[in-house]
């Protein structure tokens, strides 16, 4: 279970960092795979770019745990993230995006996470 419970958090990190990237370099296709499509180019880049950041920091802070802290740092540290995609299925949800994008993408990861977090905890 410990390689399992590893894994999966090191996935989810390194997910974030990608999310990240693609938030910062790829910010149209990003938006629109996070189910509320945004300009890059007009109002919407400075969000874009801090979701970018965003991302990218809850990666490395997940990396940083769980290789300087141990499993029990980084299940508390999942057990909390996992309340960000859970509010990204309310931001879709309130802004018209696809309930598929909601539930399928956000919701879904939200749970990913939480397996996760208890995973680490039984570590």
């Amino acid at each position: 279970m410990t390689v399992t419970a590893y894994t999966l958090a090191v996935l989810l990190d390194l997910f974030c960092l990608f999310l990240g990237y693609r938030f910062l370099f790829q910010p149209g296709p990003a938006a629109a795979g996070y189910g509320v499509p945004a300009d890059p180019t007009g109002d919407a880049r400075a969000y874009l770019t801090v979701k970018g950041l965003r991302d990218g920091a809850f990666g490395v802070v997940g990396l940083a745990l769980l290789a300087f802290s141990g499993a029990q740092a980084e299940a508390w540290f999942m057990l909390c993230v996992a309340l960000i995609p859970f509010g990204d299925t309310v931001t879709v949800l309130r802004n018209g995006g696809a309930k598929a994008v909601a539930y399928g993408i956000h919701f879904a990861t939200a749970i990913v996470v939480l397996i996760s977090a208890t995973l680490l905890f039984l570590v």
